[in-house]
């Protein structure tokens, strides 16, 4: 009997301030991806700025999926579902991004798959690992979001933790703003941190040997503007200061979030914070402790793209998924775990 041909998805990401197209195998292939950031639109600002998102979305995004086709030499004909992120995210980046794919699945008479965009986050290592299987561990870290949950398949997750206030990505931007590091500064604030004391300034660890494994880095965020306003300390030790804070707080609560996981079978990390080289060595060590393989996608994956929504789609080909209505309405937020008990404290985000 001869194998079963590997599917082709398209996927298209367009949540934020990254257009991105990709085309990927149901064998783990990725035959091509484009993204185009929008890092020079939006660095005058200090941050993403939704409406000129939004526009560069509709300008780059025809462009991007021609390319990936073109490359791969494939056509709409050959592929077996466009997928693309139908939320959470800014609304009108959102809006683009699907619309397009709607409008691709009508021509070609293809299912639309509407993915979550932090489902593709979290299906991602699954991409780069054949080998990581459900249920497992997954410390979610971006710019917007900052979760720990047990994965047990798409759409299969259980919540155990999230932030109260702010992701730990928005917290290293804001911090690398403190510190006039300009935008993205995240990966700015990392490097910066290589030439720093990371003991140097006393910093909060906010919810540090709380019960409940919930996250809190505003206090943090606070605590560095003092820090810098003070002028007794050097930018670069303040980035290390921040940095290793951050890192004894995700150590902390992932360690008694694991406790209500017995039966995971690694400790994965998704999402943008996942490419800071201290955060990853750090799980790396936690999951050596606790007897864990510890899985993490390769940089490129770590960021906003395509590749990943396009494999979050094949994982839901392969359950079956027919596809979703062409009236599948954008969401601005889509909890992974709608039935998780809302965090307590104020500015709880989902």
């Amino acid at each position: 009997m001869s194998a079963k041909p590997a599917k082709v998805v398209l996927g298209i990401e367009s949540s934020c301030d990254e257009t991105a197209a990709a085309l990927v195998t149901s064998e783990r292939v990725i035959l091509a991806q484009a993204i185009a950031s929008q890092e020079a639109e939006h660095a005058p600002y200090g941050g993403v700025v939704p409406e000129i998102a939004a526009r560069a979305h509709a300008e780059r995004i025809a462009p991007l999926i021609e390319q990936v086709l073109r490359e791969a030499d494939v056509s709409l004909a050959q592929c077996d579902a466009i997928a693309a992120t139908a939320g959470p995210g800014l609304i009108g980046g959102v809006m683009v991004g699907l619309v397009s794919a709607k409008a691709l699945a009508m021509a070609s008479d293809k299912p639309l798959i509407a993915i979550n965009h932090l489902e593709g986050h979290a299906l991602s290592p699954r991409l780069a690992d054949a080998s990581l299987q459900f249920p497992y561990a997954l410390l979610l870290v971006s710019g917007g979001h900052c979760q720990i949950l047990e994965v047990s398949g798409p759409g299969q997750y259980r919540r155990l933790a999230t932030t109260i206030d702010d992701a730990l990505g928005e917290a290293f931007d804001k911090s690398a703003k403190v510190l006039g590091l300009g935008y993205p500064g995240g990966p700015a604030l990392e490097r910066l941190a290589l030439a720093g004391d990371p003991q140097a300034v006393p910093l909060p660890r906010p919810l540090m040997s709380k019960p409940e494994p919930h996250f809190s880095f505003a206090g943090l965020k606070s605590a560095v503007l003092r820090a810098h306003e003070s002028g007794s300390y050097k930018d670069a030790d303040i980035a290390a200061s921040f940095q290793q804070a951050a890192v004894d707080c995700i150590r902390d609560r992932l360690t008694r979030a694991l406790a209500q996981m017995p039966e995971v079978t690694a400790l994965v990390v998704a999402g943008g914070v996942a490419a800071n080289a201290v955060v990853r060595s750090a799980l790396e060590s936690l999951a050596q402790q606790r007897g864990l393989p510890f899985i993490a996608p390769p940089m490129a994956l770590c960021t906003d793209n395509a590749a990943m929504i396009a494999w979050a789609g094949l994982e839901r080909l392969a359950l079956g998924h027919a596809g979703d209505p062409l009236d599948f309405v954008a969401r601005p937020r889509w909890p992974l775990d709608p039935e998780a008990e809302p965090a307590r404290g104020a500015g709880v985000k989902a």
